[in-house]
């Protein structure tokens, strides 16, 4: 185990330095320039379509945008906003968060793209819609080899390593907390996990649509409230951000690249922009044009890292814990939460885990059903795959924390770069149609339509559009 830790390390050191990070940042500026800023300019109008989107409420056999866009951060707001952000400032320091925000500011224009992409290449699945990458490569591309590869990518990434990470991350903490057996919690983790996700993708929506507005409101105003009683430390912690993100001292030393490395790499693993996962959330949602659940995609990028990861990064920067690599992980928020309210704070982060942890499982199930669906319809292999999820839930659960970690880092790199590729390749139809919506909301507020005729390029490759 050790000589496999140390051989991924190595591997996600040279993907993550010379490759990805560069991939993401340049691709999330192109996209923001080619779409002329969709993701600031557009800001009022994300916020009405996710007002609609709960005013419509839910309908038999289909998935709203809301619900839809509760899925996606279902997944997004996970381990990642709570021990993913406390990792980065152990290992990177306050600087990391700087970096983190940047890749969810330029990001955000790339989960336009590929949530967008996944509505246009959309088809109906047994009781609702269903799409993502895969499907956009094969349709778009021509190129069913390359979707099957993701396909195979993302039930291994989100299904198995993922939610080994969040099963990881809820046992530790009820485990430091409350002294709870990891073996006998895990086993309670993974009944329940199973029991969901044999209710199919609509059990998944119904949950996710009821936990996932809760917690996040909860976690919010106890940060709140946090920020309120240190507001004359605030102004100096989010200056320290800034200076150790370009600080002389980290360049001088060296450890500007861990800076860097550790916010992107947290960054990307909270809001999963350009990853190609929330891209599976954004097809199932029943609208009227494909521009809308990208846009609601978009702020869902937001809500996870510039939001709920900032009230994290703040939490543990207004507390006395030591940032020097000695705790990290869920244990440093649990440390930093006890130290601003005392003991309740780190069962009060147990208990948030426990309900960020479980959404995130469910919703990443719900992109490996996609994508399964996507290899082939054969059902059987769907209740296998769901009994080897709850296994890696298990599995999880009582792993050790870095190998599980290191795993999910290297997968994440490669899905995301066979994603990236991808929507470069078809950016160009995702941004006509958003250069059609833009043109029908100059005419009119309401009734807003697509249809593939709009785009020349599609011709017959979307039936759901005609």
């Amino acid at each position: 185990m050790e000589n496999l830790n140390n051989w991924i390390i190595v591997t996600n050191d040279f993907i993550w330095t010379y490759i990805l990070i560069a991939l993401l940042i340049c691709i999330g500026i192109y996209f923001t320039f080619k779409s002329r800023f969709v993701q600031f300019r557009n800001i009022r109008e994300m916020f009405r379509l996710l007002g609609d989107g709960i005013a419509s409420g839910n309908h038999k056999n289909s998935v709203s945008s809301f619900q839809a866009f509760c899925i996606a951060t279902a997944s997004r707001v996970g381990t990642g906003n709570l021990a993913g952000v406390a990792t980065a400032l152990a290992l990177g320091g306050p600087g990391a968060i700087f970096w983190m925000w940047l890749i969810a500011l330029i990001g955000s224009a790339s989960a336009f793209i590929e949530s967008t992409l996944a509505q246009i290449y959309k088809v109906k699945g047994d009781r609702s819609f269903i799409g993502g990458p895969a499907f956009y490569m094969e349709k778009g591309l021509k190129k069913r080899w390359l979707g099957i590869l993701f396909a195979v990518i993302i039930t291994i990434t989100f299904g198995l390593v993922f939610n080994s990470v969040q099963a990881n991350t809820v046992t530790l903490a009820f485990h430091e907390v409350f002294g709870t057996s990891r073996v006998w919690l895990g086993i309670i983790l993974t009944l329940f996990t199973l029991l969901v996700i044999f209710g199919g993708i609509h059990r998944i929506a119904v949950i996710s649509g009821i936990i996932v507005p809760l917690m996040a409101i909860a976690y919010i105003l106890l940060a709140a409230f946090i920020l309120f009683t240190h507001l004359g430390t605030l102004p100096h912690v989010i200056g320290s951000i800034f200076t150790n993100a370009f600080g002389f001292e980290q360049f001088a030393s060296g450890g500007l690249g861990a800076v860097i490395m550790q916010g992107v790499r947290r960054g990307l693993f909270s809001n999963e922009a350009g990853m190609g996962s929330a891209p599976n959330a954004a097809a199932t949602a029943t609208v009227s044009h494909p521009v809308k659940q990208g846009l609601i995609q978009a702020l869902s990028v937001f809500t996870d890292t510039l939001i709920i990861c900032s009230c994290t990064a703040l939490i543990i920067l207004l507390s006395d814990v030591p940032l020097d690599g000695s705790v990290k992980g869920i244990q440093l928020t649990q440390m930093a939460l006890s130290h601003q309210i005392g003991s309740v704070g780190g069962q009060f982060i147990a208990i948030c885990i426990l309900l960020f942890a479980f959404s995130s499982i469910v919703g990443n199930y719900s992109y490996c059903e996609t994508n399964l669906f996507f290899i082939s319809k054969n059902k059987t292999y769907l209740q296998l795959y769901r009994i080897i999820v709850g296994g890696m839930a298990m599995f999880g659960s009582i792993a050790a924390l870095d190998l599980v970690w290191n795993i999910a880092d290297l997968f994440m790199a490669i899905m995301a770069i066979t994603n990236l590729i991808a929507i470069v390749l078809l950016g160009k139809i995702a941004l006509k149609a958003l250069q059609d919506y833009n043109r029908q909301r100059r005419i009119r507020k309401k009734n807003i339509i697509f249809k593939s005729s709009f785009i020349p390029e599609l011709k017959d490759s979307t039936s759901e559009w005609e």
